[in-house]
């Protein structure tokens, strides 16, 4: 029989309002803590998809990144300060999650999400999120979602503009080469 996970009294007071919710309550937050989630970019779509995660309570948040903080990065990556120029976004990244909610496991992976690493990484979480801005890695995050069975939540941001949308084919859901058969020519598309 599986051991059953219990909040402790900090994690009760922290959650009291999601608990307080009654198509929510003790059960929820409880699998929250149970849930781990895989985000591969520590930039402008990875920083405010985990800091709402982490204060959730999600238990387990993996982050992928290899970029290090950039002036530039500051004005829309919260998960980074002016301090953190310099650093690597993930080592940032983790301090600023820790802060929101010490009790969430936060596991780093400076590197690129490549073939030969991705299944390995990923086949420990339950949700992948690309928080990524190129192409290769989107098709491949596709790839391996759709191979493990696991959602991929996938966001854009041009300018004003942005999307999201959740893919889940092992539920009979469409996938993002389904919506996006082939990845557009080089330089087709702005950054």
């Amino acid at each position: 029989m599986p051991e059953q996970t219990t909040l402790t009294d900090e994690e009760l007071r922290r959650y009291a309002r999601h608990i307080s919710l009654p198509s929510f309550g003790m059960e929820g937050q409880t699998r929250l803590k149970e849930s781990s989630v895989l985000c591969i970019g520590a930039g402008g779509l990875g920083s405010p998809s985990t800091m709402y995660l982490a204060a959730a309570g999600v238990g387990r948040i993996g982050l992928m990144d290899m970029d290090e903080v950039d002036a530039s990065n500051i004005q829309r990556q919260l998960l980074h300060g002016t301090n953190d120029i310099g650093r690597k976004k993930i080592e940032s990244a983790k301090d600023t999650i820790h802060n929101i909610n010490p009790n969430v496991q936060i596991d780093t992976f400076g590197e690129a999400f490549k073939p030969d690493n991705s299944i390995t990484i990923a086949e420990n979480y339950d949700l992948i999120i690309d928080g990524t801005d190129n192409f290769p890695a989107r098709y491949l995050i596709n790839d391996v979602a759709k191979i493990l069975e696991i959602p991929n939540v996938y966001g854009s941001v041009f300018r004003f503009e942005g999307q999201v949308s959740v893919f889940a084919p092992h539920l009979d859901g469409p996938c993002y080469r389904c919506l996006f058969p082939d990845p557009p020519e080089p330089g087709a598309v702005p950054d």
